[in-house]
């Protein structure tokens, strides 16, 4: 989205799901798998660096908003959560990175 700023000039608006430090993080984490891979829930809190109680929040907002697919399964006796990035959350990634590449561009000042 974009919106006129005081000046008539365009400013992107960015997705406030994404844009979160957290969110955005675990969002470009998943982008680089195959479209149909995952990630296993505790190799993204070690990958990520965040605990499980924070990972599982921010991963229930883009569930939520329907960006990334949770799978809850077991390996044996213990259970196995994984996460994949749903199309919907690589076009909303996508969107979001060229959202900032113009929001870069027009702070930049270049001729």
């Amino acid at each position: 989205m974009i919106r006129d700023d005081s000046d008539g000039a365009a400013l992107p608006e960015l997705d406030p799901v994404i844009h979160a430090q957290a969110r955005l993080r675990v969002v470009a984490a998943l982008n680089v798998l195959r479209e149909g891979d995952e990630m296993a829930f505790n190799s993204m809190k070690e990958l990520l660096g965040m605990t499980a109680g924070n990972l599982s929040v921010h991963l229930s907002k883009l569930e939520d908003a329907g960006y990334v697919r949770i799978t809850k399964t077991h390996k044996g006796r213990t259970p196995a959560t994984y996460a994949a990035l749903t199309p919907r959350g690589r076009l909303a990634f996508e969107d979001y990175t060229k959202a900032i590449r113009a929001l870069l561009d027009t702070a930049g000042g270049a001729p």
